[in-house]
């Protein structure tokens, strides 16, 4: 009988490619069981887009990445049932103004229809869209447009008369009480003194140039005037109480004493908020076509409000406020319009100036 025992034995390098194999197979096994774990607790809450993370610099200093944003107090946490009334109704003033005061409204008829939140998305709430998260840490507070400390009343008022185009209400009624209560309430999360982060508006490059009102009619047409309407003119309800879209220039709109009359403002307004789906994370608009549809914006006609003590130190004036006398040589023309970078830089240098005659 033959011997077949140096047959029935596997080869040494069999073996060893087998052992390889195996190996391999526990490592893409481990692999295939880790890879889950990793992620499923990477993604575990607390771990929020908008909370700071440190990031080391060129330089080796720590940074931040991006900051907490404020959020408002939630109203549903109020627990005594007076407050919580007097909250919620404020709440409703902003949200539905028009319904109000406006043009057919139940209390008053005193102003253009536009409601508070036409400039304060989400009742004052949303980051970077002009909300109120810093107006109860920060006032009462010196404003150098009026040169006197004001109150939240008093800006609540402003608001009445200028964006508004109206008059003011009374400040110990129940109304404007409300409004404040609500205003207070949902700022009451921030330390006083201090400013809530992603409240007014998100800073916007100026541009080497004036901005363009040509330029900004087409861009408007194309993104603004489906919703605003071909003139500016907005689209009221079905029962005209108030604006489902708000008009932005002509007799409805604010008048040439407001906020949003001054390019930067509404150009940073529009970028970080508009047309409808935008937010700071994801605008819609280029810087270009933020400015320029501001200029259009600006250069149509509104109604004009007399307030001759406005900026009793003309050396306070913004760069791009748009009616003179000015501290400096600079035309109205380039106020109002741009370029915005040599006035802001002569500024500057007045600034950095006066400080050192000062020591």
């Amino acid at each position: 009988m033959p011997n077949n025992q140096g047959e029935d034995k596997i080869p040494e390098t069999l073996i060893s490619v087998i052992n390889k194999l195996m190996l391999v197979i526990v490592v893409l096994v481990v692999a295939l069981i880790a890879i889950p774990i990793v992620f499923y607790y990477s993604n575990q809450p607390g771990k929020s887009e908008n909370i700071t993370s440190p990031a080391m610099t060129k330089q080796g200093e720590v940074k931040k990445d991006e900051l907490v944003y404020w959020t408002a107090t939630d109203i549903n946490t109020i627990t005594d049932s007076k407050q919580k009334e007097q909250v919620t109704y404020g709440k409703e003033l902003i949200t539905h103004t028009s319904k109000y005061y406006g043009p057919k409204g139940s209390i008053l008829q005193i102003t253009n229809g536009l409601n508070c939140q036409n400039c304060h998305l989400q009742a004052g709430t949303a980051v970077f869209a002009n909300n109120y998260g810093s107006v109860a840490s920060l006032f009462p507070k010196l404003r150098a447009r009026s040169g006197k400390i004001e109150t939240v009343y008093k800006r609540v008022n402003d608001c009445f008369e200028r964006s508004l185009n109206g008059k003011a209400i009374d400040t110990a009624g129940k109304e404007m009480q409300a409004i404040v209560a609500y205003i207070n309430f949902i700022g009451s999360n921030i330390e006083k003194g201090k400013k809530a982060e992603g409240s007014g508006f998100k800073d916007l490059t100026y541009l080497d140039r004036a901005a363009e009102p040509q330029k900004g009619q087409l861009v408007y047409t194309a993104k603004c005037q489906s919703c605003h309407q071909p003139n500016g003119e907005g689209l009221f309800n079905a029962d005209k109480t108030e604006y489902n879209f708000p008009a932005l220039w002509g007799s409805h709109s604010y008048n040439d004493g407001a906020g949003l009359y001054r390019i930067s403002n509404i150009a940073k307004y529009v970028k970080y908020n508009m047309p409808q789906g935008t937010t700071y994370k994801n605008p819609q608009l280029t810087d270009e076509e933020a400015w320029d549809v501001a200029a259009y914006i600006t250069s149509q006609p509104r109604p004009h409000i007399n307030e001759p003590k406005d900026w009793p130190d003309i050396s306070k004036k913004p760069v791009d406020h748009p009616f003179g006398p000015y501290a400096d040589n600079f035309p109205e023309q380039q106020h109002k319009y741009g370029p915005f970078k040599p006035i802001s830089d002569l500024q500057k240098k007045e600034t950095i100036t006066n400080k050192s005659s000062s020591k």
